[in-house]
Protein backbone atom coordinates (compact mmCIF):
# COMPACT_ATOMS: atom_id res chain seq x y z
CA UNK A 1 0.00 0.00 0.00
CA UNK A 2 1.46 3.45 -1.04
CA UNK A 3 1.25 7.02 0.58
CA UNK A 4 -0.97 7.74 -2.05
CA UNK A 5 -3.85 5.06 -1.06
CA UNK A 6 -6.65 5.41 1.31
CA UNK A 7 -6.29 3.22 4.29
CA UNK A 8 -8.23 0.02 4.05
CA UNK A 9 -11.12 -0.66 5.79
CA UNK A 10 -11.22 -3.28 9.42
CA UNK A 11 -13.93 -5.92 9.41
CA UNK A 12 -15.03 -4.89 5.70
CA UNK A 13 -15.17 -8.95 4.59
CA UNK A 14 -16.52 -9.69 7.69
CA UNK A 15 -19.25 -6.99 7.60
CA UNK A 16 -20.30 -7.86 3.63
CA UNK A 17 -20.23 -11.90 4.99
CA UNK A 18 -22.78 -10.84 7.21
CA UNK A 19 -24.98 -8.93 4.92
CA UNK A 20 -24.93 -11.43 2.65
CA UNK A 21 -25.95 -14.61 4.79
CA UNK A 22 -28.36 -12.56 6.87
CA UNK A 23 -30.42 -11.14 4.00
CA UNK A 24 -33.71 -12.32 3.73
CA UNK A 25 -36.41 -11.94 1.40
CA UNK A 26 -38.31 -9.41 3.36
CA UNK A 27 -35.45 -6.86 3.63
CA UNK A 28 -35.39 -6.62 -0.12
CA UNK A 29 -37.19 -3.27 -1.65
CA UNK A 30 -39.82 -4.11 -3.59
CA UNK A 31 -37.66 -2.01 -5.98
CA UNK A 32 -34.61 -4.21 -6.16
CA UNK A 33 -36.60 -7.09 -6.58
CA UNK A 34 -38.84 -6.14 -9.81
CA UNK A 35 -34.99 -5.04 -11.20
CA UNK A 36 -33.88 -8.35 -10.12
CA UNK A 37 -36.76 -9.87 -12.70
CA UNK A 38 -35.43 -7.99 -15.38
CA UNK A 39 -32.44 -9.61 -14.76
CA UNK A 40 -33.17 -13.11 -14.41
CA UNK A 41 -35.16 -13.36 -17.88
CA UNK A 42 -32.02 -11.31 -19.34
CA UNK A 43 -29.72 -14.10 -17.51
CA UNK A 44 -31.60 -16.88 -18.76
CA UNK A 45 -32.12 -15.56 -22.25
CA UNK A 46 -28.15 -15.10 -22.62
CA UNK A 47 -27.05 -18.66 -21.09
CA UNK A 48 -29.62 -19.97 -23.66
CA UNK A 49 -27.90 -18.89 -26.24
CA UNK A 50 -25.02 -19.25 -24.71
CA UNK A 51 -25.05 -22.63 -24.88
CA UNK A 52 -25.33 -23.54 -28.43
CA UNK A 53 -22.41 -21.62 -29.29
CA UNK A 54 -18.96 -23.42 -30.18
CA UNK A 55 -16.84 -22.19 -27.61
CA UNK A 56 -19.45 -23.38 -24.87
CA UNK A 57 -19.55 -26.75 -26.30
CA UNK A 58 -15.98 -27.21 -25.71
CA UNK A 59 -16.28 -26.42 -22.28
CA UNK A 60 -19.41 -28.98 -22.27
CA UNK A 61 -17.71 -31.75 -24.02
CA UNK A 62 -14.86 -31.72 -21.16
CA UNK A 63 -17.20 -32.20 -18.41
CA UNK A 64 -19.36 -34.95 -20.03
CA UNK A 65 -15.94 -36.46 -20.87
CA UNK A 66 -14.79 -36.14 -17.01
CA UNK A 67 -18.14 -37.58 -16.14
CA UNK A 68 -19.26 -36.87 -12.29
CA UNK A 69 -22.07 -36.88 -9.28
CA UNK A 70 -25.51 -35.84 -11.64
CA UNK A 71 -27.02 -33.17 -9.19
CA UNK A 72 -27.84 -30.14 -11.53
CA UNK A 73 -28.17 -29.28 -15.44
CA UNK A 74 -26.21 -28.24 -18.45
CA UNK A 75 -28.87 -26.08 -20.01
CA UNK A 76 -30.01 -26.88 -23.44
CA UNK A 77 -28.95 -30.78 -22.92
CA UNK A 78 -30.97 -32.70 -21.03
CA UNK A 79 -28.05 -33.80 -18.96
CA UNK A 80 -26.69 -33.32 -15.88
CA UNK A 81 -22.95 -32.81 -13.79
CA UNK A 82 -22.04 -32.16 -10.67
CA UNK A 83 -22.94 -28.61 -9.41
CA UNK A 84 -19.42 -27.17 -9.51
CA UNK A 85 -19.30 -28.62 -13.44
CA UNK A 86 -22.68 -27.76 -14.59
CA UNK A 87 -21.84 -24.04 -13.29
CA UNK A 88 -18.71 -23.86 -15.16
CA UNK A 89 -20.59 -24.97 -18.47
CA UNK A 90 -23.14 -22.47 -17.88
CA UNK A 91 -21.50 -19.35 -16.89
CA UNK A 92 -19.85 -19.93 -19.72
CA UNK A 93 -22.97 -19.97 -21.41
CA UNK A 94 -24.14 -16.99 -19.94
CA UNK A 95 -20.95 -14.32 -20.56
CA UNK A 96 -20.60 -16.30 -24.37
CA UNK A 97 -21.97 -13.48 -26.47
CA UNK A 98 -21.24 -10.22 -24.53
CA UNK A 99 -24.36 -10.31 -24.36
CA UNK A 100 -25.05 -10.35 -20.12
CA UNK A 101 -26.12 -7.52 -17.99
CA UNK A 102 -23.47 -5.00 -17.05
CA UNK A 103 -22.81 -3.11 -13.81
CA UNK A 104 -21.08 -0.27 -15.32
CA UNK A 105 -18.63 0.83 -12.05
CA UNK A 106 -17.69 -2.47 -10.75
CA UNK A 107 -17.95 -3.67 -14.66
CA UNK A 108 -19.02 -7.15 -13.73
CA UNK A 109 -22.05 -9.23 -15.63
CA UNK A 110 -23.42 -10.50 -12.42
CA UNK A 111 -26.15 -12.34 -14.42
CA UNK A 112 -23.98 -15.01 -15.70
CA UNK A 113 -22.29 -15.63 -12.54
CA UNK A 114 -25.38 -15.49 -9.65
CA UNK A 115 -28.27 -17.40 -12.22
CA UNK A 116 -26.11 -20.48 -13.00
CA UNK A 117 -24.67 -20.64 -9.29
CA UNK A 118 -28.19 -20.06 -7.57
CA UNK A 119 -30.11 -22.17 -10.13
CA UNK A 120 -27.45 -25.07 -9.56
CA UNK A 121 -27.90 -25.14 -6.10
CA UNK A 122 -31.60 -24.97 -6.14
CA UNK A 123 -31.94 -27.60 -8.52
CA UNK A 124 -29.87 -30.11 -6.64
CA UNK A 125 -31.59 -29.04 -3.21
CA UNK A 126 -35.55 -29.46 -4.94
CA UNK A 127 -38.57 -27.55 -4.04
CA UNK A 128 -36.53 -23.95 -4.10
CA UNK A 129 -38.63 -21.17 -3.65
CA UNK A 130 -38.55 -18.11 -6.54
CA UNK A 131 -37.91 -15.87 -3.31
CA UNK A 132 -35.68 -18.25 -2.30
CA UNK A 133 -33.67 -17.58 -5.69
CA UNK A 134 -34.06 -13.76 -5.90
CA UNK A 135 -32.22 -13.64 -2.07
CA UNK A 136 -29.37 -15.26 -3.50
CA UNK A 137 -29.01 -13.60 -6.53
CA UNK A 138 -29.35 -10.30 -4.93
CA UNK A 139 -26.84 -11.25 -2.42
CA UNK A 140 -23.96 -12.56 -5.38
CA UNK A 141 -24.93 -8.71 -6.80
CA UNK A 142 -24.77 -6.62 -4.14
CA UNK A 143 -21.24 -8.32 -2.79
CA UNK A 144 -19.66 -8.67 -6.03
CA UNK A 145 -20.51 -5.15 -7.33
CA UNK A 146 -19.25 -3.54 -3.79
CA UNK A 147 -15.91 -5.54 -4.35
CA UNK A 148 -16.16 -4.68 -8.36
CA UNK A 149 -16.37 -0.93 -7.50
CA UNK A 150 -13.68 -1.02 -4.60
CA UNK A 151 -11.25 -2.14 -6.90
CA UNK A 152 -12.26 0.68 -9.36
CA UNK A 153 -11.81 0.81 -13.09
CA UNK A 154 -7.65 0.33 -12.54
CA UNK A 155 -8.23 -3.55 -11.61
CA UNK A 156 -9.22 -3.14 -15.85
CA UNK A 157 -6.40 -1.14 -16.60
CA UNK A 158 -3.98 -2.70 -14.50
CA UNK A 159 -5.21 -5.93 -17.62
CA UNK A 160 -7.15 -7.70 -14.89
CA UNK A 161 -10.86 -9.32 -16.26
CA UNK A 162 -13.60 -7.93 -13.22
CA UNK A 163 -15.66 -11.12 -14.69
CA UNK A 164 -13.08 -13.73 -13.50
CA UNK A 165 -11.85 -11.26 -10.86
CA UNK A 166 -14.54 -9.69 -8.85
CA UNK A 167 -16.98 -11.44 -9.99
CA UNK A 168 -15.71 -14.42 -8.23
CA UNK A 169 -17.15 -12.75 -5.20
CA UNK A 170 -19.98 -12.39 -6.98
CA UNK A 171 -20.58 -16.38 -7.70
CA UNK A 172 -19.66 -17.04 -3.70
CA UNK A 173 -22.01 -14.57 -2.02
CA UNK A 174 -25.00 -16.69 -4.85
CA UNK A 175 -23.86 -19.75 -3.73
CA UNK A 176 -22.86 -18.99 -0.19
CA UNK A 177 -26.99 -17.74 0.48
CA UNK A 178 -28.60 -20.70 -1.66
CA UNK A 179 -26.60 -22.97 0.30
CA UNK A 180 -28.04 -21.52 3.70
CA UNK A 181 -24.01 -21.14 5.26
CA UNK A 182 -23.66 -18.97 8.22
CA UNK A 183 -21.89 -15.41 8.50
CA UNK A 184 -18.68 -17.16 9.26
CA UNK A 185 -18.64 -19.75 7.00
CA UNK A 186 -19.97 -17.03 4.27
CA UNK A 187 -16.85 -15.13 5.68
CA UNK A 188 -14.31 -18.34 5.09
CA UNK A 189 -15.82 -18.54 1.10
CA UNK A 190 -15.24 -14.89 0.51
CA UNK A 191 -11.39 -16.02 1.77
CA UNK A 192 -11.52 -18.71 -0.19
CA UNK A 193 -13.05 -17.55 -3.45
CA UNK A 194 -10.66 -13.90 -3.34
CA UNK A 195 -7.83 -16.33 -3.62
CA UNK A 196 -8.94 -18.00 -7.27
CA UNK A 197 -9.85 -14.80 -8.75
CA UNK A 198 -8.02 -14.65 -12.36
CA UNK A 199 -8.35 -13.96 -15.69
CA UNK A 200 -6.25 -11.49 -18.00
CA UNK A 201 -7.87 -8.81 -20.32
CA UNK A 202 -5.63 -9.72 -23.31
CA UNK A 203 -8.17 -12.48 -23.95
CA UNK A 204 -10.29 -9.45 -25.75
CA UNK A 205 -8.10 -9.97 -28.68
CA UNK A 206 -9.37 -13.31 -30.39
CA UNK A 207 -9.32 -16.14 -27.41
CA UNK A 208 -12.50 -18.10 -26.59
CA UNK A 209 -10.92 -17.87 -22.79
CA UNK A 210 -12.48 -14.77 -22.39
CA UNK A 211 -15.62 -16.46 -21.48
CA UNK A 212 -14.51 -19.19 -19.77
CA UNK A 213 -13.46 -16.62 -17.02
CA UNK A 214 -16.67 -16.49 -16.02
CA UNK A 215 -17.45 -20.19 -15.74
CA UNK A 216 -14.18 -20.83 -13.59
CA UNK A 217 -15.06 -17.47 -11.40
CA UNK A 218 -18.95 -19.43 -11.33
CA UNK A 219 -17.02 -22.98 -10.37
CA UNK A 220 -14.69 -21.36 -7.96
CA UNK A 221 -17.51 -19.72 -5.64
CA UNK A 222 -19.00 -23.51 -5.67
CA UNK A 223 -15.88 -24.88 -4.85
CA UNK A 224 -15.57 -21.64 -1.98
CA UNK A 225 -18.57 -22.54 -0.59
CA UNK A 226 -18.30 -26.44 -0.76
CA UNK A 227 -14.67 -26.26 0.99
CA UNK A 228 -15.64 -23.95 3.46
CA UNK A 229 -18.92 -25.58 4.51
CA UNK A 230 -16.54 -28.05 5.60
CA UNK A 231 -14.64 -26.18 7.82
CA UNK A 232 -12.23 -25.89 5.25
CA UNK A 233 -10.63 -22.05 5.97
CA UNK A 234 -9.60 -18.44 3.76
CA UNK A 235 -8.29 -15.68 4.13
CA UNK A 236 -10.53 -13.68 7.23
CA UNK A 237 -9.43 -9.70 5.44
CA UNK A 238 -9.27 -11.13 2.12
CA UNK A 239 -10.76 -8.05 0.56
CA UNK A 240 -8.71 -5.40 3.07
CA UNK A 241 -5.18 -7.22 3.59
CA UNK A 242 -2.85 -4.96 3.27
CA UNK A 243 -0.06 -6.99 2.11
CA UNK A 244 -1.46 -9.77 -0.61
CA UNK A 245 -4.87 -8.65 -0.21
CA UNK A 246 -7.09 -8.38 -3.21
CA UNK A 247 -7.66 -4.61 -3.41
CA UNK A 248 -3.95 -3.77 -3.27
CA UNK A 249 -3.16 -6.81 -5.30
CA UNK A 250 -5.50 -5.70 -8.27
CA UNK A 251 -5.85 -2.37 -7.88
CA UNK A 252 -3.38 0.62 -7.66
CA UNK A 253 -6.05 3.28 -6.90
CA UNK A 254 -7.95 0.98 -4.49
CA UNK A 255 -11.64 2.72 -3.16
CA UNK A 256 -12.26 0.37 -0.08
CA UNK A 257 -14.44 2.56 1.18
CA UNK A 258 -17.06 1.60 -1.33
CA UNK A 259 -17.15 -1.94 0.16
CA UNK A 260 -19.63 -1.17 2.98
CA UNK A 261 -20.81 2.17 2.14
CA UNK A 262 -24.50 2.48 2.29
CA UNK A 263 -24.93 -1.65 2.71
CA UNK A 264 -28.49 -2.57 3.17
CA UNK A 265 -29.56 0.56 2.07
CA UNK A 266 -28.03 1.79 -1.19
CA UNK A 267 -28.73 -1.26 -3.44
CA UNK A 268 -25.88 -2.10 -6.06
CA UNK A 269 -28.87 -4.35 -8.20
CA UNK A 270 -30.46 -1.08 -9.58
CA UNK A 271 -27.27 0.13 -11.12
CA UNK A 272 -27.34 -2.88 -13.42
CA UNK A 273 -28.01 -2.33 -17.08
CA UNK A 274 -28.84 -4.53 -19.87
CA UNK A 275 -27.16 -4.39 -23.44
CA UNK A 276 -29.26 -3.83 -26.74
CA UNK A 277 -26.08 -5.01 -28.38
CA UNK A 278 -24.21 -8.06 -28.51
CA UNK A 279 -21.10 -6.15 -27.98
CA UNK A 280 -18.79 -4.72 -24.73
CA UNK A 281 -20.76 -2.14 -23.17
CA UNK A 282 -17.63 0.61 -23.44
CA UNK A 283 -18.76 1.16 -26.97
CA UNK A 284 -22.86 1.35 -26.82
CA UNK A 285 -22.89 5.00 -26.68
CA UNK A 286 -21.01 5.74 -29.67
CA UNK A 287 -22.58 2.93 -31.53
CA UNK A 288 -25.85 4.95 -30.58
CA UNK A 289 -24.41 8.17 -31.45
CA UNK A 290 -23.63 7.05 -34.90
CA UNK A 291 -27.15 5.47 -35.44
CA UNK A 292 -28.45 8.52 -34.18
CA UNK A 293 -26.46 10.61 -36.84
CA UNK A 294 -26.96 8.81 -40.08
CA UNK A 295 -30.87 8.40 -38.92
CA UNK A 296 -31.56 12.24 -38.18
CA UNK A 297 -29.63 13.18 -41.42
CA UNK A 298 -30.74 9.94 -43.58
CA UNK A 299 -27.50 9.09 -44.63
CA UNK A 300 -25.86 5.77 -45.64
CA UNK A 301 -22.61 3.79 -45.06
CA UNK A 302 -21.73 4.73 -48.61
CA UNK A 303 -22.44 8.55 -47.94
CA UNK A 304 -19.60 8.88 -45.02
CA UNK A 305 -16.54 10.23 -45.37
CA UNK A 306 -14.88 9.55 -41.90
CA UNK A 307 -15.95 8.92 -38.67
CA UNK A 308 -14.48 10.22 -35.56
CA UNK A 309 -14.83 9.15 -31.59
CA UNK A 310 -13.96 11.07 -28.86
CA UNK A 311 -13.49 8.47 -25.79
CA UNK A 312 -12.73 8.28 -22.10
CA UNK A 313 -9.50 6.74 -21.66
CA UNK A 314 -11.07 3.12 -19.90
CA UNK A 315 -12.43 2.97 -22.89
CA UNK A 316 -10.18 3.77 -25.71
CA UNK A 317 -7.87 1.33 -24.13
CA UNK A 318 -10.36 -1.25 -23.87
CA UNK A 319 -12.05 -1.24 -27.09
CA UNK A 320 -9.77 0.96 -29.89
CA UNK A 321 -7.35 -1.37 -30.83
CA UNK A 322 -6.70 -1.95 -34.90
CA UNK A 323 -9.19 -4.42 -35.70
CA UNK A 324 -7.60 -7.43 -37.68
CA UNK A 325 -10.66 -10.40 -37.44
CA UNK A 326 -9.49 -12.12 -35.36
CA UNK A 327 -12.43 -13.86 -33.98
CA UNK A 328 -15.90 -13.11 -32.68
CA UNK A 329 -14.72 -12.52 -29.15
CA UNK A 330 -12.39 -9.97 -30.87
CA UNK A 331 -14.90 -8.49 -32.92
CA UNK A 332 -17.49 -8.10 -30.01
CA UNK A 333 -15.08 -6.20 -28.64
CA UNK A 334 -13.66 -3.82 -30.55
CA UNK A 335 -15.25 0.00 -31.37
CA UNK A 336 -13.91 -0.17 -35.08
CA UNK A 337 -16.14 -3.23 -36.29
CA UNK A 338 -18.90 -2.04 -34.01
CA UNK A 339 -18.78 1.58 -35.62
CA UNK A 340 -18.77 -0.58 -39.05
CA UNK A 341 -21.39 -2.83 -38.26
CA UNK A 342 -24.16 0.28 -37.50
CA UNK A 343 -23.07 2.00 -40.67
CA UNK A 344 -23.56 -1.16 -42.88
CA UNK A 345 -26.68 -2.77 -41.15
CA UNK A 346 -27.82 -0.16 -38.80
CA UNK A 347 -27.30 -2.67 -35.63
CA UNK A 348 -24.95 -4.66 -33.71
CA UNK A 349 -27.00 -7.91 -32.27
CA UNK A 350 -26.13 -11.36 -33.01
CA UNK A 351 -26.72 -11.53 -37.00
CA UNK A 352 -23.67 -8.84 -36.84
CA UNK A 353 -21.11 -11.15 -34.74
CA UNK A 354 -21.31 -14.26 -37.25
CA UNK A 355 -18.16 -15.54 -38.41
CA UNK A 356 -18.86 -14.95 -42.27
CA UNK A 357 -19.11 -11.09 -40.74
CA UNK A 358 -15.90 -10.53 -39.76
CA UNK A 359 -14.42 -10.58 -43.35
CA UNK A 360 -16.70 -8.98 -44.88
CA UNK A 361 -15.09 -6.81 -48.32
CA UNK A 362 -17.36 -3.59 -46.35
CA UNK A 363 -16.76 -3.95 -43.36
CA UNK A 364 -13.06 -4.00 -43.97
CA UNK A 365 -13.57 -1.17 -46.63
CA UNK A 366 -15.09 1.11 -43.78
CA UNK A 367 -12.87 0.70 -40.57
CA UNK A 368 -10.06 2.63 -42.38
CA UNK A 369 -12.80 5.55 -42.14
CA UNK A 370 -12.56 5.49 -38.20
CA UNK A 371 -11.07 7.39 -35.91
CA UNK A 372 -10.69 7.08 -32.34
CA UNK A 373 -9.24 9.15 -29.87
CA UNK A 374 -8.96 10.03 -26.47
CA UNK A 375 -11.04 12.80 -25.35
CA UNK A 376 -10.18 14.95 -22.52
CA UNK A 377 -13.78 17.13 -21.88
CA UNK A 378 -15.08 13.50 -21.41
CA UNK A 379 -12.13 12.06 -19.51
CA UNK A 380 -12.24 15.16 -17.17
CA UNK A 381 -16.50 13.96 -16.32
CA UNK A 382 -14.39 10.91 -14.39
CA UNK A 383 -15.19 7.88 -14.09
CA UNK A 384 -19.06 7.70 -13.90
CA UNK A 385 -18.86 8.90 -17.92
CA UNK A 386 -16.40 6.67 -18.98
CA UNK A 387 -18.92 4.92 -21.22
CA UNK A 388 -19.69 8.90 -22.82
CA UNK A 389 -18.33 9.42 -26.38
CA UNK A 390 -18.56 12.24 -28.94
CA UNK A 391 -19.23 11.05 -32.33
CA UNK A 392 -18.72 13.00 -35.51
CA UNK A 393 -19.61 12.05 -38.96
CA UNK A 394 -18.24 13.94 -42.44
CA UNK A 395 -19.79 12.78 -45.30
CA UNK A 396 -18.09 12.70 -49.05
CA UNK A 397 -19.95 16.24 -50.07
CA UNK A 398 -18.21 18.23 -47.33
CA UNK A 399 -21.21 18.13 -44.47
CA UNK A 400 -20.53 17.55 -40.77
CA UNK A 401 -22.90 16.15 -38.08
CA UNK A 402 -22.02 15.27 -34.43
CA UNK A 403 -23.75 13.78 -31.20
CA UNK A 404 -22.75 13.45 -27.67
CA UNK A 405 -24.10 10.23 -25.70
CA UNK A 406 -23.07 10.64 -21.96
CA UNK A 407 -24.96 7.79 -20.72
CA UNK A 408 -25.70 4.91 -22.46
CA UNK A 409 -28.31 3.15 -23.75
CA UNK A 410 -29.80 0.23 -21.63
CA UNK A 411 -27.85 1.71 -18.52
CA UNK A 412 -29.08 2.86 -15.02
CA UNK A 413 -28.71 6.17 -15.94
CA UNK A 414 -30.45 5.85 -19.55
CA UNK A 415 -32.37 2.32 -19.01
CA UNK A 416 -34.38 0.06 -20.99
CA UNK A 417 -38.12 -0.72 -20.56
CA UNK A 418 -39.40 -3.70 -19.10
CA UNK A 419 -41.15 -4.74 -23.11
CA UNK A 420 -37.49 -4.39 -24.04
CA UNK A 421 -36.11 -6.67 -22.06
CA UNK A 422 -38.75 -9.44 -23.18
CA UNK A 423 -38.28 -8.57 -26.95
CA UNK A 424 -34.48 -9.19 -26.11
CA UNK A 425 -35.04 -12.52 -24.62
CA UNK A 426 -37.66 -13.61 -27.63
CA UNK A 427 -35.07 -12.24 -30.02
CA UNK A 428 -32.17 -14.61 -28.40
CA UNK A 429 -33.97 -17.23 -27.56
CA UNK A 430 -36.46 -17.88 -30.74
CA UNK A 431 -33.77 -20.69 -31.84
CA UNK A 432 -33.55 -22.04 -28.54
CA UNK A 433 -37.46 -22.28 -27.53
CA UNK A 434 -40.59 -22.89 -29.00
CA UNK A 435 -43.23 -20.02 -28.44
CA UNK A 436 -45.32 -22.11 -25.99
CA UNK A 437 -41.90 -22.23 -23.97
CA UNK A 438 -40.93 -18.46 -24.42
CA UNK A 439 -44.45 -17.04 -22.74
CA UNK A 440 -44.21 -19.98 -20.34
CA UNK A 441 -40.76 -18.56 -19.12
CA UNK A 442 -41.96 -14.64 -18.91
CA UNK A 443 -44.67 -15.79 -17.21
CA UNK A 444 -42.68 -18.10 -14.54
CA UNK A 445 -40.28 -15.08 -14.25
CA UNK A 446 -43.02 -12.23 -13.90
CA UNK A 447 -44.80 -14.13 -10.87
CA UNK A 448 -41.24 -15.57 -9.61
CA UNK A 449 -41.66 -14.20 -6.26
CA UNK A 450 -44.71 -16.04 -5.64
CA UNK A 451 -43.66 -19.58 -6.89
CA UNK A 452 -42.99 -21.99 -4.31
CA UNK A 453 -41.05 -24.16 -6.31
CA UNK A 454 -38.94 -22.97 -9.54
CA UNK A 455 -38.79 -26.71 -10.52
CA UNK A 456 -40.72 -25.71 -14.01
CA UNK A 457 -38.32 -23.41 -15.03
CA UNK A 458 -35.37 -25.73 -14.26
CA UNK A 459 -36.88 -28.28 -16.35
CA UNK A 460 -37.42 -25.84 -19.58
CA UNK A 461 -33.96 -24.42 -19.32
CA UNK A 462 -32.46 -27.90 -19.17
CA UNK A 463 -34.35 -29.58 -21.54
CA UNK A 464 -32.64 -31.20 -24.71
CA UNK A 465 -32.42 -28.95 -27.88
CA UNK A 466 -31.34 -29.69 -31.24
CA UNK A 467 -27.69 -28.45 -31.15
CA UNK A 468 -26.22 -28.89 -34.34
Amino acid sequence: MTASQPPLLVNATRDLARFSAELGFGQIPKEVVEHMKLSLLDSIGVCLHGVTLPWTRHVQAMVEAEGSLPQASIYGSGKKTSIANAVLVNSTAGHAFELDDIHKESIIHPGSLALPVALAFAEAKGGVSGQALLSAMIAGYEVGARVGNAATVRLLLKGFHPQGTSGAFTAAAAAAHMRGLDAHQTLHAFGIVGSQAGGLMAAQEGAMVKRFHSGRAAQSGVYAVLLAERGFTGIEDVLEAAYGGYLVTHSDQPAPQKLTAGLGSVWETLNVGYKPYAAVTSIHTALDALAQIMRENQLTADDIASVDAGLSQATYVHCAWEYKAQGVTAAQMNLYYGLAMIALDGTAFVDQYREDRLHDPRVLAFVPRIRARIDAGIEAMGAAYRHGARVSVTTHDGRRFEAELLNRRGSAENPLQPEDIDDKFRQVVRSCLSSAQIERVVSLVRDIDRLPDIGELVSIMAAARDQR
